[in-house]
C-alpha cells in the first residue's frame, strides 16, 4: 500500500515520526511536502496529497499541519476523497470501517506522537465493512456529484 503525505510548517515536525512508523511496517509512500519549517499554505500540499490518492498513485493519504482541520478541508474538496480530522484512536477506526475514508487528516499542535502513531496504525489497519455503510457512501457520492456540475 502507497500512501500520499501533506505537511505544512506546523506539522512538519511529525513527519519523521510519520515516515519511521511507515517504512518500519512495511508501507510505501510518497511526499508531497513541505520540506522545511519555512511558513507555507497548508492547502498547496493538501491538495497535491488528495489528488494522487484520486489518481489512484497512492493507496491512501495521511495530512499534517497544526489542528489538521484546514487540511481535511482543503483534502475534501478533491472529488472521490473522503478525509476524516481525527484526534483520537476510535474515530480512526470508524471512519475507515463505516465512511471508507481514504485519507486522514491530524493536528501537530492537538495531538501527541503516541496518540498519533496509535490513530495512523488504526487508520491503516481498519478495513471498510461494507454493507449497509454502501448506501451511505453512495449517497455522500451524490451530494458530491450534485455539486460538481
Amino acid at each position: 500500500m502507497k500512501i500520499a503525505l501533506g505537511f505544512d510548517h506546523a506539522g512538519i515536525k511529525r513527519k519523521k515520526l510519520i515516515t519511521d512508523y511507515l517504512t518500519e511496517n512495511g508501507f510505501e509512500y510518497v511526499d508531497f511536502g513541505t520540506y522545511s519549517e519555512e511558513s507555507c499554505n497548508y492547502a498547496e500540499f493538501g491538495e497535491k496529497a488528495a489528488e494522487a490518492v484520486k489518481s489512484g498513485e497512492c493507496d491512501k493519504g495521511i495530512l499534517v499541519c497544526g489542528t489538521g482541520i484546514g487540511m481535511s478541508i482543503v483534502a475534501n474538496k478533491v472529488p472521490t476523497i473522503r478525509c476524516a480530522h481525527c484526534t483520537d484512536v476510535f474515530s480512526a477506526k470508524a471512519t475507515r470501517a463505516h465512511n471508507d475514508a481514504n485519507m486522514l487528516a491530524m493536528g501537530e499542535r492537538i495531538t501527541d506522537e503516541e496518540t498519533m502513531k496509535e490513530i495512523v496504525d488504526a487508520f491503516l489497519h481498519t478495513e471498510f465493512e461494507g454493507g449497509r455503510h454502501l448506501a451511505r457512501i453512495a449517497k455522500i457520492s451524490e451530494v458530491e456529484n450534485k455539486y460538481l456540475k
